[in-house]
C-alpha cells in the first residue's frame, strides 16, 4: 500500500516525529513523507509514534488508492489539527469565534469540584493522631482500632458543631474565627471509645456537611454492616449478615458507626488514647490551607443557593466527587518523592511512607497537594469522552452486508441510525434478540456504531459472562473488523486463558486452518488516539497500567467482572477505571439471562449506574424474559433520571429511546415510561414468535422415563448410567449417519449432567458397563474440574469435531481425530459421546447429532437444544433431544417432599419462598406438550397468560421467579424504628430492584455485601501439578496466605487425600479426549519458552471444593471430592 504521512506537530514533538518517519518514508516537503509500506510496517510505525507521542504530536496517515482517492487511515495525536478527513487548516486563528467549547450541560460540575476539594482538605486529618504517626515511623502501637477516615470524621463534626451548612462555611471562609480548640476540644470532638457514647454522625450533620462527611468516610472504602458471631464478636468486615435487616436500605448513613468502618475490637483506654490525641498542631492551622479552605468555602456558599434537593440525595454528584477524590489521592501519594536536605522533624506530621519507616509526604503538603489534584481532575470530567480514542469511519460497520441472510444487520443499523441526535441527548435502550447463528455479534456493533455521534466514532464496551464466549467475540471482532491491539482490548481475568487460546489459535493458523474462514474485503477506518496527554484526569490515570487496559482502547471485550466493581467495589478504588469506561462509551450486556438469578442484583446495580452515567445500553439475547428486559429498563430508566437532573434537562421526564431488533423486523419507538415499554416489548415478542413458528423445528423433545433406586447411592448411578446408554444407543439408531469411507455409522451427542459429583459417579459407572458388540463408544468426560490446561485442550478439540459448517473442511467427520478412531476401531456403530456438567450450555459453538439432558430447567433444556443441529439445520424426523422424566436429586433425596430443581434450577429452599417450590417433580406434570416437543425459545420470551402457577409449571415457576427478583417490592406492614427509617420489608437475596428504589443504599457497601456477584456458596481450594523431576507430575496446593513471609505458596498434597481411580474399562469403550497432561505441558512451555515449572504453576491449576476427606482424580475423569 502507498500511504502519504503528513505531520502538523510543533516544538520537540516534531523533531521526535521526523526521527521516526525517516526511518520508514522519504521526505516530499517538510512535515510530508511518502512509501509503499506493508500493512506490518504501517502498524510499527504507527506503534512507534503512539509509544512517543506527546502533547504536540499530530500526525496523519493517508492511503493513496489510486488516481485521485486518497482515504485517511488514522491520526495520532492531536486530531483537532485536522479536519474529518485529515486536511490541514488554510489557516488557522486563536481567537474562539465558535465559541463551542465554552458551555457544556455540567450543572453540577462545579459542585463536583468543589466538594472533591474541599474533602480533599480534610480527607486525611485524622492521619495526624498519635498511632497513625507512630505507625508510619515503624513502631508498634497494637491493633487499629480506629481508622483514619472515621478520625477525619469526627474532626470535621466537631468543626461544624450544631451550626447550619451557611453558618460552619462562614466561619471556615473566616480562619481568623477559630483555632485548633474548634476542631478537638471537649465536648465538641467526639473521640469513641473514650467518652460517653457518641451518636451517629450523619443524623446530625447539615446536608452538605453530611456529603463531605460521607466522601471523608468513603475514599478508601464504603461503609460496610458489621456482623457479630455467636459469642458477640464482631467478624471480619464485610461478611454477609445471615438476617439482614432491610431498614439499612433507606437511610443507611443514618446507622452509620465506626464498627462500619474497621472491625469493632475491646480495648483498654490507655491503648484507645493514642488514636484521638493529635500528635502536633493540626495541618488545619497551616495559613496555605486555610487559604485553600477559605477560598472553597466562599464557592460553596456560592452554590448553596441553587441546591433544591439535600446532597446526599445526588448520587451522580456524590460518587463522581468521591472519584475525583479518590484518583487525586492515589495519583499524587504515588509521586516520587523530592530529596531532602535534612531529616525529618521528629514531631512533624506525615502522611505516607515510600517504604518501611521511610516517610515520604508532610501531612500538610499531602492535603494541599490531593485537593489541587482532585480540582484539576474533576474540572476535566466533562472532557474525558472527547479525549479517549475512538474508532470512526469503519467501512466494515459502515458497509451493508450483501448476505442475504446477514441483510437484518442493515435494517437494524438504520433504525439505530435513525435514533440520531434524540439518543445522543437522551440515552438509549435497545435490545437484539436474533436467533443464534444471525450474526448478533457483529450486529451489536454495527447498531453501536451507527448511534454514535460521526463527527467522533465509536467507543464501546461488550460485557460476556464466560472467559471462554469473552475470548471468541474478541478474536470475531478482531479477525472481522481487522482491529490492531491498540483498537480493541480483550480482557478475561486470568492470563493463562489467553494464553492457551491464543497457543490453539496459532496452531490453527500454523496448520492452515485459518484459512478456511470466510474471506472478507479488508476494513479501512481511523483510529481518533485521542488527546490524553493534555487532559489532567486521563493523563493521572492511565498512569496507572490496570487503569489503561480497561479504558484505553476504543472497543473493549471483556468479562463482566471487570466492570462490575463499577458500582460494587467496596475498596481499594476498583470503581475508578470501570466508571470511566460507562462514561465514555456504551455497554453490551451478551447473553444477560445466562446468568444465576442470584447475580441479578448485581447486573441491574450495573445497569442503573450506566444509565446514571449517561451510557447507551444494549441487551443482547435471543431468550430474554420480559420481566428480565422490563426489570433492566427501569433501571436504567431511574439512573438516566439522575442523569438528566444532574445533565441536559432538569425536571423533564428521561424520554429515552428504545429499538428492538432481531431477524424478523426493527421495531423503533420512544418510551415515556415502563407501561409503554412493557406493551412495546410485548409486540415486538408477538411478532417474533409468529415468525418463530412458521420455521420447521431443528429440535424435537420427548421424555424419557426414570424409574431408579431411591437413596442408595451404590445402585443409583450405575443404574442410571444404564439408562443413559441404553438412551445414547436409542439416539444414535435414529440420528446417527452412515460415514462414506468407511461405511459406519457415526453419531456425535451431547450427554448434560447436572452436577460435577454425580457426573464423575456416572462416567465411572458407564465406562465400566462398556458397550454391545458391534457398538463402540468413545467417551470425553468435560466439566469445570479439570487441569486448566488439559481443559482448554479438551475444548480445542470439540470445537474443532462439532463445528460442522460447511465450510469447514476439518469438522465433524472429516476431523484427523475422528478419521483415526474410525480407522482404529472396526465396529460399525460408532458413537461419540460427551458427557458434560453445565458449562456445555452456553459459549461452546457445537452443532451434535442429538443430546440427552437430565433436567433442571426450562432455560438449561433449551441452552442443551441449542447445541443440536446449530450449523447443519436439518430437520429430524424423530426426536433428536430425549429429557429424563426427573432429575437425580429426586432419586436421592428419596423422593421426598424437598426441592429438587436447584443448584443448578428455580426452586428455592427460603422459608419465606414456599410459593417457588413445585408440587411434583415430574416432568410431565411440570411441562405443557408444546413447552417442550419443539425445543424453541417460546416459552422464554413469551409466558404463559396470567395467573401463572408457579407450584404446577416449569415455565410458570421461571417466570415467576425472574418477576420477583426484577419488580419492586411493596413496602408496606413493615415496621418503622426512627423518623429516618421508613417502613421496608426484608431483603430477599435474589432482589435486584432494590439498587434503584433505594438509591442511597449505593452510599454503602451494603448491597455489594448482602448481594455480592458471584459468590462462593462453598469453600475452594486450588491445586495445581508440578513437576518433580522432569517425568513425574506432584499434586500440590495453594496455600491462601502463601503470599505471606515465611508461608510456602504451594503444599504438597497428602498420599492421604488423593485417591487416584484404577478405571478398568468394560468392552467397546475408550477415552475420546484424554490427554496426557505432562506432554501438554512440555508442549506449552516451549511454545511460550519457558521453563516447565513456571508453565506448570500457570497452566495446571484446577479449583475444587474443600474437603477433608480429599479427591477421587483420574486423568480421563478430572478431579471430584
Amino acid at each position: 500500500m502507498n500511504v502519504l504521512l503528513v505531520s502538523q506537530c510543533s516544538k520537540g514533538a516534531l523533531v521526535e516525529t521526523r526521527r521516526i518517519l525517516d526511518q520508514f518514508a522519504e521526505r516530499r516537503g517538510e512535515r510530508t513523507w511518502q512509501t509503499p509500506i506493508t500493512q506490518a510496517g504501517l502498524d510499527t510505525l504507527r506503534r512507534l509514534l503512539r509509544q512517543t507521542a506527546r502533547k504536540n504530536t499530530a500526525v496523519a496517515c493517508h492511503w493513496i488508492r489510486g488516481k485521485n482517492h486518497s482515504e485517511l487511515l488514522w491520526i495520532v495525536g492531536d486530531a483537532r489539527r485536522f479536519n474529518a478527513a485529515g486536511a490541514v487548516p488554510t489557516n488557522t486563528t486563536r481567537r474562539n469565534i465558535l465559541k463551542t467549547g465554552d458551555e457544556n450541560d455540567w450543572h453540577r460540575g462545579e459542585d463536583i469540584r468543589l466538594l472533591a476539594q474541599l474533602a480533599a482538605l480534610l480527607h486525611d486529618l485524622g492521619k495526624a493522631s498519635r498511632a497513625f504517626q507512630a505507625r508510619l515511623r515503624g513502631r508498634d502501637v497494637g491493633p487499629n482500632l480506629y481508622r483514619h477516615e472515621w478520625v477525619s470524621l469526627r474532626l470535621f463534626q466537631a468543626f461544624v458543631g450544631q451550626d447550619g451548612d451557611e453558618a460552619w462555611l462562614t466561619r471556615l471562609a473566616a480562619p481568623a474565627t477559630w483555632d485548633q480548640d474548634t476542631w478537638t476540644a471537649p465536648g465538641r470532638y467526639g473521640r469513641d471509645g473514650l467518652d460517653a457514647p457518641a451518636p451517629t454522625p450523619f443524623p446530625h450533620l447539615p446536608p452538605l456537611a453530611a456529603a463531605l462527611a460521607w466522601l471523608i468516610l468513603s475514599h478508601h472504602r464504603l461503609p460496610l454492616i458489621p456482623v457479630k458471631d455467636p459469642e458477640g464478636q464482631q467478624r471480619w468486615l464485610g461478611c454477609r449478615a445471615p438476617h439482614f435487616n432491610r431498614l439499612w436500605l433507606e437511610k443507611p448513613l443514618a446507622l452509620v458507626t465506626h464498627a462500619w468502618n474497621e472491625g469493632e475490637k475491646a480495648a483498654p483506654a490507655k491503648q484507645i488514647t493514642p488514636f484521638w490525641q493529635p500528635a502536633a498542631p493540626l495541618p488545619v492551622l497551616s495559613p496555605a490551607w486555610q487559604a485553600q479552605a477559605a477560598r472553597i468555602a466562599k464557592g460553596l456558599l456560592a452554590r448553596l443557593p441553587l441546591w433544591q434537593t439535600p446532597w446526599l440525595e445526588n448520587p451522580y454528584v456524590l460518587h463522581l466527587a468521591r472519584l475525583s477524590l479518590m484518583l487525586a489521592d492515589h495519583h499524587y501519594s504515588s509521586l516520587p518523592s523530592e530529596p531532602r536536605q535534612s531529616p525529618p522533624a521528629p514531631k512533624a506530621l506525615y502522611a505516607n511512607t515510600s517504604g518501611p519507616g521511610e516517610l515520604k509526604q508532610e501531612l500538610a503538603e499531602h492535603l494541599l497537594g490531593v485537593a489541587r489534584e482532585a480540582g484539576l481532575i474533576a474540572h476535566a470530567l466533562p472532557g474525558v469522552a472527547r479525549h479517549l480514542p475512538r474508532l470512526a469511519r469503519h467501512r466494515g460497520l459502515r458497509k451493508p452486508s450483501p448476505n442475504p441472510r446477514f441483510a437484518w444487520q442493515n435494517k437494524a443499523a438504520e433504525a439505530a441510525r435513525s435514533l440520531g441526535e434524540k439518543a445522543l441527548d437522551q440515552g438509549a435502550f435497545i435490545i437484539n434478540m436474533a436467533s443464534t447463528g444471525c450474526g448478533k455479534t457483529l450486529a451489536n456493533a454495527r447498531i453501536l456504531y451507527a448511534l454514535a455521534d460521526p463527527g467522533l466514532g465509536l467507543r464501546a464496551t461488550f460485557a460476556l459472562g464466560l472467559r471462554t464466549l469473552t475470548l471468541q467475540t474478541g478474536r470475531a471482532y478482531g479477525q472481522d473488523l481487522h482491529l490492531a491491539e491498540d483498537e480493541l482490548a480483550v480482557l478475561v481475568g486470568g492470563s493463562a486463558n489467553r494464553a492457551l487460546f491464543n497457543y490453539y489459535q496459532a496452531r490453527q493458523e500454523a496448520r492452515g486452518a485459518a484459512s478456511a474462514q470466510a474471506l472478507l474485503e479488508e476494513d479501512s477506518h481511523v483510529l481518533y488516539s485521542g488527546d490524553t496527554g493534555n487532559h489532567p484526569l486521563l493523563a493521572r490515570a492511565l498512569k496507572d497500567p490496570a487503569i489503561r487496559q480497561l479504558i484505553a482502547a476504543p472497543l473493549l471485550v471483556c468479562t463482566v467482572d471487570h466492570l462490575i466493581p463499577a458500582s460494587d467495589s467496596l475498596r481499594g478504588g476498583r470503581q475508578i477505571a470501570p466508571m470511566l469506561r460507562l462514561m465514555s462509551g456504551d455497554l453490551v450486556l451478551d447473553e444477560l439471562d445466562d446468568y444465576d438469578l442470584q447475580d441479578l442484583p448485581a447486573l441491574t446495580r450495573l445497569v442503573h449506574l450506566a444509565g446514571m452515567l449517561g451510557t447507551r445500553v444494549l441487551l443482547s439475547s435471543a431468550t430474554l424474559p420480559p420481566d428480565l428486559v422490563q426489570g433492566m429498563f427501569a433501571a436504567y430508566r431511574a439512573g438516566r433520571a439522575i442523569y438528566r437532573a444532574n445533565r441536559g434537562h432538569p425536571g423533564t421526564p428521561p424520554d429515552i429511546p428504545c429499538l428492538w431488533v432481531d431477524e424478523f423486523s426493527c421495531q423503533p419507538p420512544a418510551c415515556l415510561g415502563e407501561e409503554d415499554f412493557s406493551r412495546a416489548h410485548e409486540a415486538f415478542v408477538a411478532h417474533r414468535v409468529t415468525q418463530l413458528q412458521k420455521a420447521p423445528p431443528l429440535r424435537r423433545a420427548a421424555l424419557l422415563p426414570l424409574d431408579l433406586p431411591l437413596g442408595k447411592e451404590e445402585a443409583l448411578y450405575p443404574a442410571f448410567a444404564e439408562k443413559v446408554r441404553l438412551a445414547c444407543l436409542d439416539l444414535h439408531r435414529s440420528q446417527g449417519e452412515k460415514d462414506a469411507l468407511s461405511g459406519k455409522r457415526v453419531s456425535f451427542g451431547l450427554v448434560r449432567l447436572a452436577n460435577i459429583g454425580p457426573l464423575f459417579q456416572v462416567a465411572q459407572a458407564l465406562i465400566t458397563q462398556g458397550a454391545p458388540a458391534g457398538v463402540r463408544i468413545h467417551l470425553c468426560v468435560y466439566h469445570a474440574r479439570l487441569p486448566l490446561i488439559q481443559r482448554s485442550a479438551l475444548e480445542n478439540l470439540l470445537d474443532g469435531v462439532l463445528d460442522r459448517r460447511d465450510q469447514t473442511p476439518g469438522g465433524g467427520l472429516g476431523h484427523p481425530a475422528i478419521r483415526a478412531a474410525l480407522d482404529l476401531h472396526p465396529e460399525p456403530d460408532q458413537l461419540f459421546i460427551v458427557l458434560a456438567s453445565p458449562v456445555c450450555e452456553v459459549g461452546r459453538d457445537w452443532d451434535g447429532d442429538w443430546a440427552l439432558g437430565e433436567p433442571s430447567s426450562l432455560r438449561a433444556l433449551i441452552q442443551l437444544a441449542g447445541r443440536v443441529q446449530r450449523h447443519r439445520c436439518r430437520e429430524p424426523d424423530q426426536p433428536n433431544v430425549l429429557i429424563f422424566n426427573t432429575n437425580l436429586r429426586h432419586f436421592r433425596r428419596r423422593g421426598q417432599d424437598q426441592p429438587a430443581f436447584l443448584r443448578p434450577g428455580f426452586e428455592s429452599t427460603a422459608p419465606d419462598q414456599s410459593r417457588f417450590r413445585l408440587t411434583s417433580h415430574w416432568l410431565h406434570d411440570l411441562l405443557r406438550p408444546e413447552e417442550y416437543q419443539a425445543l424453541s425459545a417460546i416459552p422464554r420470551i413469551q409466558p404463559p397468560p396470567q395467573p401463572w402457577q408457579p407450584q404446577q409449571y416449569w415455565v410458570d415457576l421461571e417466570q415467576a421467579r425472574i418477576r420477583a427478583a426484577m419488580a419492586p417490592r411493596p413496602r408496606e406492614n413493615a415496621p418503622a424504628i426512627s423518623r429516618y427509617l421508613p417502613p421496608v420489608p426484608p431483603l430477599e437475596r435474589d432482589e435486584a430492584a432494590s439498587a434503584w428504589v433505594y438509591p442511597q443504599a449505593a452510599l454503602t457497601g451494603v448491597l455489594p455485601q448482602q448481594q455480592p456477584f458471584r459468590e462462593e456458596t462453598e469453600p475452594h481450594t486450588t491445586l495445581v501439578f508440578l513437576p518433580d523431576g522432569e517425568d513425574r507430575l506432584q499434586l500440590h496446593r495453594m496455600e491462601k496466605d502463601g503470599q505471606a513471609p515465611g508461608h510456602p505458596l504451594y503444599v504438597p498434597v497428602d498420599a492421604s487425600l488423593r485417591h487416584d481411580l484404577n478405571l478398568v474399562p468394560g468392552p467397546g469403550i475408550t477415552p475420546w479426549g484424554s490427554f496426557d497432561l505432562l506432554t501438554l505441558l512440555r508442549e506449552q512451555a516451549e511454545f511460550l519458552d519457558l521453563s516447565l515449572d513456571t508453565c506448570a504453576r500457570r497452566f495446571t491449576t484446577v479449583d475444587v471444593p474443600e474437603s477433608p476427606q480429599g479427591w477421587r482424580y483420574h486423568p480421563w475423569l478430572g478431579f471430584t471430592p
